[in-house]
């Protein structure tokens, strides 16, 4: 079967319904809302990039498994937009905003070529928030949020199906739940890392932890 009966040039028939209720709540929304909104969806991906770098100074004094899983992240996050890559080329499905008459579009509506299924912000968005939560649970869940936010914001500027962001979403966590384990077993090699010229940058690890008993000793003593 070729990749041209795979594909899906309409999506409408999927959830069209719920993108054009969605679209209709941004053009009735008040136009500072639908321009934060814009904002957000446009520039919204460079906060987990500060995310990762937050992980990175904090995995300074952290063991090496952790480290390692921090240094992955990014990789991660690159192997699913590769992967997502793969299915728009599969599937390539016209754009809501081009596809549905009436709807709007708050930011320039891409042209053919520009596959919208799955969606590369919520892959990429998903993807470092589970990364993330494999180095720190609370900073994963706080990422999470935010990710789910980017999802949103993708059908509410009117550019994505909600099936486009869900899948995009589930790219994103599944190629993060695979590599994330896998990075956490690199910790020999951050070792030695930290051992050479990348100790600056690396830190130096979990410091020793003195005994309660050599403590307990050492106080008698004095």
């Amino acid at each position: 079967m070729s990749s041209r009966a795979l594909a899906v040039y309409d999506g409408s028939g999927i959830d069209g319904s719920l993108y054009t209720r969605v679209n209709g709540w941004a053009q009735s929304a008040p136009h500072w809302l639908d321009e934060l909104i814009k904002a957000w969806s446009a520039f919204g991906l460079g906060l987990f990039a500060l995310f990762m770098l937050w992980s990175w100074w904090r995995a300074r004094g952290a063991d090496s498994a952790v480290m390692a899983k921090v240094l992955a992240s990014p990789l991660i996050v690159v192997v699913a937009y590769a992967v997502n890559s793969v299915f728009k080329g599969i599937v390539e499905e016209t754009r809501p905003c081009a596809q549905i008459p009436g709807s709007l579009s708050l930011e320039a509506c891409p042209g053919a070529g520009d596959w919208s299924f799955p969606s590369n912000h919520s892959v990429i968005a998903f993807a470092a928030a589970a990364a993330l939560w494999f180095v720190d649970r609370r900073l994963g869940w706080v990422a999470g949020l935010f990710a789910a936010l980017m999802a949103a914001s993708r059908v509410w500027v009117g550019v994505h199906y909600p099936h486009d962001v869900a899948v995009g979403a589930l790219v994103g966590l599944l190629v993060a739940m695979v590599l994330a384990p896998v990075a956490g077993r690199c910790g020999p090699l951050v070792d030695r890392m930290r051992a050479g010229a990348l100790r600056p940058l690396l830190g130096p690890g979990e410091l020793p932890v003195v005994s309660r008993g050599y403590s307990a000793a050492g106080a008698q003593r004095h």
